[in-house]
């Protein structure tokens, strides 16, 4: 051990965890603190003979570091150094190191908070910051404050930023290892305007194959890309003495092994690899790094329960660690396909999985440690108000908390098969309608990624025709033409979905009914429930949210689907796996979900009110018939159509108008005194309910507006002494000199208009006015003919000035019709020449 850089600081570590029970160890990769660390506290007096648990994020990292500690000390894996990781462990009854990844050790603290018999707990490469690793640490550092204060603690990272990490655990100590690295010549060649860093990366490999030694570590996003960039560079490999080899998370572990072992005797190996190779491996022979500088993360969204993989710019932090691949063991160099300006502007570190991932597994693992809520423990980001509501949310539909956010029996289960939530619920299920193999293969199949492909772009989201290809001994013949397995991945599924049914009891499918595909989906992701909606190929699922599917895929024309996959953030989300649903199975299994509700609604088509009796989930029709309506409910629909086809809709005349406009000519007099009531369009329109609600008995359609009594609805606004002074002060009428009574037009402007005959008004002085004489209106004088001759507000000045041009043109005009030179002393005459009298 005394080669590895970390060596130089293991007295401090060894001292530190001797009289503190917290520590945070920084080393850069390569300094050699995940094989170092354990194997030197091994034998310290405080561990008393008890087991140091390491935890490695990666299953790969687990079991490379216990093999390696165990060649260190001359002995096979699962003697003092042993590991367990899912599905796998290679442990005995003498070992004092046991690696683990995230879910073994959430487990061992759910089983055993006080984790008896271990001593010491390492969290290896605790920058990664998994949703699983956190969890872990809130639940030792409960553990430690409450059951175990002799337990140790040890921090271990490459790149974190630690000074915020250690104040909000208790001022815990912080050691830094400088590690060991050699120099790396980094160059920066961002892709040219309209092309992207993967379109250009083949470039940069030939680059650094011509100008460089050793192998290349080439780091993309995803599985996707590695496999597009392996079939570019397909053309330089075994002819130049150059072996590609792929390395991402969903290899079988010999892919993996086979990728991390060193290249033929005078070959070049280029690895294609994504975040999985940034640490904890070991990599030798790496020289050349070239870094794209993408990573892909999930992304969950509350509103949709949805997690979506994104591809975002990596961190700071990342591409540091990308970078020291180069210089592990020589001199080495870097190209990042990125401009060297935009560095800064990356983020310093990764966001934990805490912030954006999807909860409902930390939810119910706190839901089992008896935390009802997240603020109970200690934590370095807090889970997210909004996520840890939907998960709690998810977890009461599933069965798997009760309504005070205790763990059901059944989340109890469901926590100790090692599955997401919705997927131990599914495998339960399937347990108790007899068809273990059949939930056991839906669940292996839905936890990795899809292992069908077709040559002719994406396969269609049948789960059934995953189900029939795992039934298969080559995973072929049940697959349409064109289609293909991925081996890896179908033998993965395999072997989980075997390890399974072990767990729940069963041992094979056979007998049991296809037809239960669709009801186990459903039963797992209840809130993805969907409905056909409109053309082929579009649903709606339970929350009303859109989904889509190709309309030439099989389930296109489907009436009703349990969604398993979906992706998008916005606008529909594209189905990826799903399997159809019988309406039967739907209505059993969601019983206490319908509702049956009757809805009394104007029907803009029809024109009218037309009550329907639904029954529902969430947002999905089930069914639908008419029904008789209340007539309370039908005039509340009426209501709401006159608010919305406007106030015009109703049966006014001008008669009505002019009334509305005589109140609220008073109402404007009066300045606000609140003496009259508002009778604007407006204020009628917002108030509908409080006026015109008695009206409406018997109105069911449009086409009755008609026998509305609007008249009446309007006049019992006005109490009776309104009413009467209405008409003494805004009277439709006025009494003119001639003995006429003729109509004031209140709808001409903000003054009434009286358009009269001139020669009705021969006799009088002043202009006629309303309101107590507080508002003179506005005249509008006509010939003989009845055609306008003067607008005027003041007869008194007309008479003085204008009327004598205006008496010369009318003379000509209506020789008949007297035309006085004082008019203002003048007997008024509707006739042409006033009667002589006897």
């Amino acid at each position: 051990m005394s080669h590895l850089p970390i060596h130089a600081i293991l007295p401090d570590v060894l001292a530190i965890v001797a009289r503190t029970n917290r520590l945070l160890l920084q080393a850069p990769p390569g300094a050699g603190k995940t094989t170092g660390v354990p194997l030197a506290l091994r034998d310290e007096s405080w561990l008393g003979g008890q087991r140091i648990v390491m935890l490695e994020p990666r299953r790969l990292a687990a079991r490379a570091a216990a093999v390696r500690m165990a060649e260190t000390l001359g002995e096979p894996v699962g003697q003092t150094v042993g590991y367990r990781i899912r599905g796998e462990r290679a442990v005995g009854r003498n070992t004092r190191i046991e690696v683990v990844t995230d879910g073994i050790l959430t487990r061992m603290l759910q089983d055993e908070p006080g984790l008896d018999g271990v001593g010491c707990l390492i969290l290896d490469e605790f920058h990664e910051r998994s949703l699983q690793a956190d969890l872990g640490l809130a639940l030792a550092l409960e553990s430690q404050a409450a059951l175990r204060p002799d337990l140790r603690i040890l921090l271990m990272s490459a790149t974190l930023d630690a000074a915020p990490i250690a104040a909000r655990l208790g001022g815990i100590d912080v050691l830094t290892s400088e590690g060991r690295s050699f120099p790396v010549e980094t160059r920066h060649r961002p892709p040219p305007a309209g092309r992207t860093a993967l379109e250009t990366a083949p470039a940069a490999v030939r680059e650094a194959l011509a100008e460089t030694e050793g192998d290349l570590l080439v780091f993309l996003p995803g599985e996707a890309e590695i496999r597009r960039l392996e079939r570019t560079l397909d053309g330089i490999g075994s002819g130049e003495g150059i072996e590609i080899r792929p390395l991402f998370g969903a290899l079988g572990f010999e892919a993996q092994r086979r990728a991390l072992a060193p290249a033929s005797p005078g070959r070049r190996r280029i690895i294609l690899a994504t975040a999985l190779a940034e640490t904890s491996l070991t990599i030798p022979g790496v020289r050349v790094v070239i870094d794209l500088g993408l990573a892909r993360r999930p992304r969950f969204d509350p509103a949709s329960g949805m997690t979506r993989l994104v591809t975002e710019r990596a961190s700071q932090a990342s591409a540091v660690q990308r970078r020291g691949r180069a210089g592990r063991t020589t001199p080495g160099w870097c190209w990042r396909l990125w401009p060297e300006a935009e560095t800064r502007g990356r983020p310093a570190f990764d966001v934990p999985e805490i912030v954006t991932g999807d909860l409902a597994p930390l939810a119910l693992e706190l839901a089992l440690w008896g935390a009802r809520t997240p603020d109970a423990l200690t934590w370095l980001d807090p889970p997210p108000a909004a996520s840890y509501a939907s998960a709690r949310d998810l977890l009461a539909r599933l069965g798997l908390i009760d309504p005070s956010g205790a763990a059901t029996d059944k989340g109890r289960e469901a926590a100790r098969l090692g599955l997401h939530p919705r997927l131990a619920r599914m495998a339960l299920d399937g347990r108790a309608i007899g068809a273990i193999g059949l939930a056991a293969d839906l669940a292996a199949l839905l936890e990795e990624r899809d292992f069908l492909r077709a040559s002719d772009g994406e396969a269609e989201a049948d789960l059934g025709l995953r189900i029939d290809a795992l039934a298969e001994p080559h995973g072929r013949s049940a697959l349409p033409a064109g289609w293909q397995a991925d081996p890896a991945a179908l033998r993965r599924v395999r072997a989980n979905a075997s390890r399974l049914r072990r767990r729940l009891g069963g041992s094979s499918r056979l007998g049991e009914d296809r037809a239960v595909i669709g009801r186990l989906v459903a039963l797992a992701y209840p809130d993805r429930v969907a409905q056909a909606a409109g053309r082929r190929g579009r649903f709606r699922l339970r929350n009303g949210k859109g989904a889509v599917l190709p309309p030439t895929d099989s389930l296109a024309g489907a009436r009703w689907l349990a969604i398993a996959q979906m992706g998008g953030s916005t606008g529909d989300g594209r189905v990826w796996l799903a399997a159809e649903l019988g309406e039967d199975d739907l209505r059993d299994l969601f019983t206490d979900d319908r509702v049956t509700a009757r809805s009394t609604a104007w029907d803009e088509r029809a024109g009218q009110v037309i009550a329907r009796e639904r029954e529902t989930l969430g947002a999905l029709v089930l069914s639908e018939r008419p029904v008789p309506a209340r007539s309370e409910d039908v005039a509340q629909a009426v209501l709401g159509a006159i608010e919305r086809l406007g106030i015009d809709v109703l049966p006014w005349t001008p008669d009505l108008r002019g009334f509305q406009a005589r109140v609220g000519l008073l109402a404007r007099l009066e300045d606000g005194a609140g003496t009259w009531p508002r009778l604007d369009d407006d204020h009628l329109l917002s108030t509908l309910a409080e006026w015109l609600l008695p009206y409406l008995p018997g109105i069911d359609r449009r086409s009755a507006f008609a026998r509305i009594d609007l008249r009446a609805a309007l006049e019992a606004r006005l109490d009776w002494p309104q009413r009467q002074a209405l008409e003494r002060l805004a009277p439709v009428r006025i009494a003119v000199p001639s003995g006429r009574a003729v109509a004031l037009d209140y709808l001409a402007g903000d003054v009434p208009v009286l358009a009269v005959r001139l020669q009705d008004m021969f006799g009088l002085k002043e202009t006629p006015a309303i309101a107590g004489g507080r508002l003179p209106v506005l005249l509008h004088l006509l010939s003989p003919a009845g055609r306008p001759v003067q607008v005027t507000g003041d007869l008194a000045g007309f008479w003085r000035s204008s009327y004598h041009e205006v008496r010369r043109e009318l003379r000509g005009r209506y020789p008949k019709h007297a035309w006085p030179e004082d008019p203002s002393e003048a007997a008024p005459t509707a006739r042409s020449r006033p009667k002589k009298s006897c």
